[in-house]
């Protein structure tokens, strides 16, 4: 069968593989849809410190249920025909974290397509328990963007958001976007800050009403004008940028909230004393669990929030190396890519 691989750095291809063996307590599905994740392009670029090469990328994935293991357990809420997303955070189940029930933080935790071999094939074998039902006429494209909306509705979590609360965030990616759609859908407030005034008026498309470019305003100043003096109660870095994750201090409240979710690829120096006199919270966010994900489905098919409006174009399966070179090249060109198999 056909797989996107990254035989290494900045060569990827569509390559043959074996078809994948039906294990104990796992099911098989036709792979239709596949979003384009930040770490597949990271892998590519060789900037991605999880992974080794060669490997089948992918981890944003919807699919077919095609084959199901004989005399398994936890794969009753399945059955051949149904329509799936991938929980692809495989974890061991004993470890501290798993006994707490954040599977995310698993001390083993692998993610399809860095640790392992991802899902970007034709045909694919999962564990059953992480495979998601999806609702009765969900498009692929809209299954392909479940899985970094459970990312963004992890974070807002960690937060503790409540409705009428402003919440910074720092980074218009793709889960920028997605938080701030998330964020409105449970009444916050969202203030998105960037340094690219085009993501900054997509935003707006998206219902975002205030918008701060860091790099050529006073983004302090506007803040605290936003939120009457008070800045804003919760702060969502997802950019992973050194000067960003610095600013997130000067921009939430005192004894205000922030969650960390972008990945700097050095150490961040932070000024300790500011953290103790504003009494704040700094919370790490990394994924998500599966309840979250049911979540997402929960808020799609009841049309709360619309997580299929920050794909910016979708593309063919053989198309997708192209498209992993085009968004390393030009990553301010599209928001977000979906490659389909149908």
């Amino acid at each position: 069968m056909k797989a996107i691989q990254i035989r290494n750095i900045r060569d990827i291809q569509v390559v043959d593989v074996p078809e994948p063996v039906l294990r104990e307590n796992c099911a098989e599905i036709d792979v239709r849809a596949m979003g384009i994740c930040g770490s597949d392009v990271h892998a590519y670029a060789g900037k991605s410190p999880n992974v080794t090469y060669p490997v089948v990328i992918g981890h944003e994935i919807g699919g077919v249920v095609t084959k199901i293991a004989e005399n398994s357990e936890n794969v009753n809420h399945i059955k051949v025909g149904d329509h799936v997303v991938l929980n692809p955070y495989l974890y061991c189940g004993e470890c501290y974290p798993c006994s707490q029930g954040r599977t995310n933080c698993c001390t083993s935790l692998k993610c399809l397509g860095c640790q392992t071999d991802g899902a970007m094939t034709e045909r694919f074998v999962h564990p059953a328990n992480l495979m998601i039902k999806v609702p009765e006429g969900l498009d692929w494209e809209t299954c392909a963007v479940i899985e970094p909306a459970v990312i963004a509705l992890h974070a807002i979590h960690t937060l503790e958001l409540k409705a009428g609360e402003h919440i910074v965030i720092n980074g218009a990616g793709c889960i920028g976007m997605l938080i701030a759609i998330i964020a409105i859908a449970k009444g916050g407030i969202p203030i998105m800050v960037d340094v690219v005034d085009d993501r900054l008026e997509l935003s707006k498309t998206f219902g975002v009403k205030y918008t701060v470019n860091s790099m050529t305003q006073d983004a302090v100043s506007l803040i605290r004008e936003i939120t009457g003096g008070r800045m804003a109660e919760c702060v969502s870095e997802v950019s992973g940028n050194t000067v960003g994750i610095r600013n997130t201090l000067d921009f939430v409240a005192s004894t205000g909230r922030i969650a960390l979710t972008g990945w700097p690829n050095k150490e961040v120096t932070l000024p300790t004393a500011m953290i103790t006199r504003k009494e704040l919270t700094i919370r790490g966010s990394r994924t998500g669990v599966s309840s979250e994900f049911a979540e997402v489905m929960d808020m799609v098919s009841r049309g709360q929030i619309n997580i299929r409006q920050i794909i910016s174009k979708t593309v063919r399966f053989d198309e997708i190396p192209q498209a992993v070179q085009e968004l390393c090249e030009h990553p301010e060109r599209d928001l977000k890519v979906i490659g389909l198999n149908l």
